[in-house]
């Protein structure tokens, strides 16, 4: 079924394609009954998979010998779709071989080439980068996180509408509760665009899941499930957030092992300790979904590991086994016009 098969840009990221094979090792083990259409150098992936049997038997490689470039301009991947990892891993979808694509490749290309092989929803100006981040009480979506660095107030309810529907149908909150990032909480602050914004939610049938605005020291204290803001600031916040779960866990990780006393207190309580670690351990929250579009796009962080590349996959598998995106453009569709 379309739905089982996920379409994997193998030559995208950093790490790729080792971290991508390794990856697909250990989202295959906790999603039995996927299949994988990987697109890459066979020269390269073959010897990785020569040692997993049993990926080997839900894996396709499909041999291209040419792949997106981290610093490549998205005119020019869109130039060169046909031939590389990326864009044939798009085709797949577009052409209901596979139902998602995950890249941990360039983000502008995968934006662009996208959109075009994909398609935007109907009645949404821009797709979005959306992500699910952890907070003290659950877990939150958070949108856009780069694909669009200047956004009119119209993009941003565009976002809003998009991040209400996936708090719905991906996070399972009934009555997500929605807000804008931004410099303070009261109503004059911001700049006209988000004000706008922030007006128009205030008058529509989306009213009931307005919270208003969320200062960026308030988006993981479990108040709100959406939080909707421009992609410069989304993929600042985003950073930083990986950055300082890192410097928690590397804190953590010098107070235990610098004394005799770290050590022991390490042992006493070391079951809480390894489980807060996971708990703040970024790569569980990899991948990053292209809203707005008719498919699904998964895009991994650009340095992900195995561990991070599995999470992305696993995401994706989620969401198209559920049909999530079937959910979200039939409930984009019966939304009223807020335009």
């Amino acid at each position: 079924m379309v739905k089982n098969t996920i379409a994997i840009d193998a030559m995208g990221g950093d790490n790729a394609p080792k971290s991508v094979i390794a990856g697909l090792a250990i989202s295959s083990v906790r999603n039995p009954g996927v299949e994988y259409i990987v697109y890459g150098d066979e020269n390269k992936l073959l010897p990785l998979l020569k040692k997993r049997d049993n990926l080997k038997k839900v894996v396709k490689v499909v041999h291209v010998d040419d792949w997106i470039r981290a610093g490549e301009k998205a005119s020019k991947a869109l130039r060169r779709a046909k031939t590389t990892s990326m864009g044939q891993a798009i085709a797949a979808v577009t052409n209901r071989e596979a139902g998602a694509i995950v890249s941990a490749g360039n983000s502008g290309a995968l934006l662009a080439m996208s959109i075009f092989g994909l398609r935007k929803l109907s009645g949404i100006s821009r797709p979005a980068l959306a992500a699910v981040m952890p907070t003290v009480s659950g877990e939150i979506v958070a949108l856009d996180l780069g694909a669009n660095i200047d956004c009119s107030s119209q993009n941003l309810i565009d976002f809003s509408v998009m991040g209400i529907v996936f708090a719905k149908n991906v996070l399972g909150k009934p009555n997500p509760r929605l807000a804008f990032l931004n410099v303070g909480v009261e109503e004059n602050k911001g700049g006209t665009i988000i004000q706008e914004a922030s007006s128009a939610m205030e008058e529509s049938h989306f009213s009931k899941y307005y919270a208003g605005y969320a200062e960026g020291n308030q988006i993981i204290n479990g108040n709100f499930d959406v939080i909707v803001c421009d992609g410069f600031s989304g993929n600042i916040m985003l950073k930083t957030a990986e950055g300082t779960a890192k410097l928690c866990s590397e804190y953590l990780k010098q107070v235990f092992s610098s004394s005799i006393l770290g050590k022991i207190s390490f042992a006493i309580g070391r079951s809480s300790f390894i489980g807060l670690r996971k708990k703040l351990d970024p790569r569980k929250h990899n991948g990053a979904v292209l809203l707005g579009l008719n498919g699904i796009v998964v895009k991994s962080h650009g340095g992900a590991d195995s561990i991070s590349f599995a999470h992305a996959v696993d995401l994706a598998t989620e969401m198209s086994v559920g049909n999530y995106n079937e959910l979200i453009k039939k409930e984009l569709n019966n939304l009223k016009s807020i335009h």
